[in-house]
């Protein structure tokens, strides 16, 4: 029987166009960055693409569509609005075999959506339009939703003072009561230089598995390389998953380490998740 594994992240429509190195200067972006933008920033550097693809996005969703593409069981809950986004990021799930547990309504805010701009090198710069996605909140997370599953799993990203962080506790006070296992991604090292020391209590208190990349954990562990932050984490007794690009990824529980090589590809066209 396969795993039913639910994903609760940022609602995000990428907006897919290729564009050259010029672009990217004469709009002040950072390659490879991801930029927080407001809703007319968005309208206006829309107005100046040709869109190549508009797709259903955001960290935990993709892995939730990556999840149902290896013949997983994979449900998401974001919030989007009853817009035309919003509609079109349910269809899009349902495309993929993603169960879309979370019910559309009116919103004040339109549903987010991702300009991903992608240069002939395949390297994606994102400008991204939060909207209501980052408004999900406590009353979003229905225990029905989480208490027939095996595992949830969450994203740094969505960690934040207020709505945010309740929302994130009263899903992992569900899933504890309901012997439900609790996953992590550390989904940016600025998100986690902002909160690091909530992201390594929750560690501590909370998570059963934690993926995150080289930078991120030596980040989290606050230390220079990655032995040294293996040797902190692994007191923890926790699955840390730790993603290495091009040298594959490892996983660490007790004082076992795992190593996966990565599959070598001969052209690499999107960086796009």
């Amino acid at each position: 029987m396969n795993k039913k594994i639910l994903g609760i992240g940022n609602a995000i429509v990428d907006v897919l166009t290729k564009v050259d190195d010029e672009f990217l200067e004469k709009n002040k972006l950072v390659k490879g960055s991801m930029k927080l933008i407001n809703k007319s920033e968005f309208e206006n550097l829309n107005k100046n693409i040709k869109i190549e693809k508009v797709i259903a996005g955001g960290s935990v969703a993709n892995s939730m569509a990556g999840i149902a593409y290896l013949g997983g069981s994979a449900s998401f809950i974001g919030k989007v609005n009853s817009d035309q986004f919003g509609n079109l990021y349910k269809k899009s799930l349902d495309e993929v075999n993603v169960k879309f547990s979370y019910k559309k309504k009116n919103e004040s805010l339109s549903t987010g959506a991702s300009i991903i701009l992608i240069t002939p090198d395949s390297e994606r710069t994102m400008c991204t339009y939060l909207g209501v996605s980052s408004h999900l909140s406590a009353d979003d997370i229905d225990e029905k939703n989480i208490l027939d599953h095996e595992l949830i799993f969450l994203e740094g990203y969505l960690w934040d003072k207020g709505i945010s962080e309740k929302m994130f506790k009263h899903a992992i006070n569900i899933a504890k009561k309901n012997k439900v296992k609790i996953a992590m991604t550390l989904s940016d090292i600025f998100c986690v230089n902002r909160h690091k020391e909530d992201f390594y209590n929750l560690l501590k208190n909370d998570l059963d598995l934690l993926i995150g990349n080289e930078n991120e954990i030596n980040k989290l562990a606050n230390k220079k390389n990655l032995l040294d932050s293996i040797n902190q984490l692994k007191k923890l007794n926790k699955l840390i998953v730790i993603t290495r690009s091009e040298k594959g990824s490892m996983a660490i529980k007790d004082n076992e380490i795992i190593n996966q090589e990565s599959a070598k590809v001969d052209k690499i066209i999107d960086l796009t998740g």
